[in-house]
């Protein structure tokens, strides 16, 4: 082994004990905030595309954790980015941390890659751009990546919260 691999190998096995920790002190919190509300749920971490992933899952089918996701997945949101401080404050580094609750993220994934591949799919038999309806930016990232699957472009246009992504033909 080289030294830059050693080195690039070192780098790598850090990044993902920072992320771990991460998600660590997420799990934490979350525990903590599910004590308070009475609320019963497990929480599974994992590392995916270079970020910290915590879930809140139910064994009972999580009804009660839908309170966690809100409308439209609101209170999610604003979840995500309380944890997002809390691990900030423990390790003073800016967290891009992934929260989900109840797999409302993941079903919302498989959705929004569904509607990119149809925009896109739209756009290429049209010819014309496909503008979608104002999203997230977890929505928007979802989708671009659908879009680029499908061997197109896209572009994110408009001001939060009101931006929204446009597909471009070829």
């Amino acid at each position: 082994m080289t030294e830059g691999t050693t080195s690039a190998a070192a780098e790598g096995a850090d990044a993902l004990t920072r992320l771990e920790q991460e998600g660590e002190i997420a799990a934490d919190y979350l525990e903590g905030l599910l004590d308070i509300a009475d609320l019963d749920g497990d929480i599974d971490m994992d590392v995916e595309a270079d970020r910290a992933s915590v879930s809140i899952i139910s064994d009972t089918g999580g009804r009660d954790l839908q309170k966690l996701v809100g409308r439209d997945g609101e209170v999610l949101e604003a979840l995500q980015e309380l944890t997002r401080l809390a691990v900030h404050r423990e390790t003073g580094d800016r967290s891009r941390l992934m929260l989900d609750i109840a797999g409302y993220r993941a079903n919302k994934r498989t959705e929004l890659s569904e509607l990119g591949a149809k925009a896109a799919a739209e756009a290429k038999s049209s010819g014309e751009p496909v503008k979608l309806k104002p999203m997230t930016p977890f929505e928007r990232k979802v989708v671009h990546d659908a879009v680029k699957a499908a061997g197109l472009r896209s572009e994110s246009e408009g001001e939060e919260p009101q931006r929204f992504v446009v597909v471009l033909p070829a």
